[in-house]
């Protein structure tokens, strides 16, 4: 039952965000179901044991993907979709202990907390490098349109 309330949670707060990001009304569901498709891969890979920076990877490919197939489908750029549709996953409380850790002078701290803080930014970078290596004209087929 608690996942089900993240993932409506992370759903929400990606439209939410859509909507502080200015993107196109129609568009706002779209965004909140591919945060929330996410996070919902995010949680599964971490509790079968992959490790939360892999499932930070993984669900980054995901939302790449699907963000890219909404943007052929819906004919419009691909930040509208990648960049709320992200937002869950963006490890803001870690940089956030971080910096707590460092002004309190809890240095391991810190470090512990911040390397960790870097490895989950770093697999989100290329979780996107490696789903917009795809060429264009996949999302083109998978989305039912002919080459242009």
């Amino acid at each position: 039952m608690e996942w089900i309330v993240q993932v409506l949670a992370a759903a929400v707060g990606t439209a939410a965000f859509a909507l502080l990001f200015s993107v196109p009304p129609n568009c706002y569901f779209r965004c909140g179901v591919i945060g929330g498709l996410g996070w919902l891969c995010y949680l599964s890979l971490d509790r079968l044991g992959m490790g939360s920076i892999l499932s930070v990877f993984a669900a980054t490919a995901l939302v790449v993907f699907c963000s890219r197939y909404s943007a052929v489908r819906r004919r419009c750029p691909v930040t509208l979709f990648l960049i709320p549709g992200i937002f869950p996953l963006v490890p803001g409380a870690g940089i956030y202990w971080t910096a707590y850790y460092v002004v309190t002078d809890q240095v391991t701290l810190a470090a512990q907390k911040g390397f960790s803080t870097l490895k989950a930014a770093v697999a989100i970078v290329l979780g996107i490098l490696l789903v917009f290596e795809l060429p264009q004209s996949v999302f083109r087929v998978l989305a039912g349109r002919r080459e242009q």
